[in-house]
């Protein structure tokens, strides 16, 4: 039941050939191989962002302890 022998690929070919048609077929497997081409060049570009650092995070600088802060704040007021 794990293999398929070669009735089966013969039936498969035979269904995809009536859905798509066979002017058709080579056209289907040049767009999937376009869409192919794009995504790895895609992970391509990504890749040379990252390792450029070109998605870095720009972090503000942020008070480490805001309670410390807020406190400061209080006492300047009261002065």
């Amino acid at each position: 039941m794990g293999s398929f022998s070669i009735w089966h690929w013969i039936i498969v070919l035979l269904i995809v050939l009536l859905l798509f048609g066979a002017g058709k077929l080579p056209k289907v497997m040049g767009d999937l191989a376009k869409g192919v081409k794009s995504f790895k060049a895609g992970l391509q570009d990504d890749s040379d962002d990252v390792a450029s650092g070109a998605n870095a995070k720009v972090i503000p600088n942020q008070p480490a302890n805001t309670a410390e802060t807020a406190t400061k704040k209080d006492e300047a007021v009261r002065s």
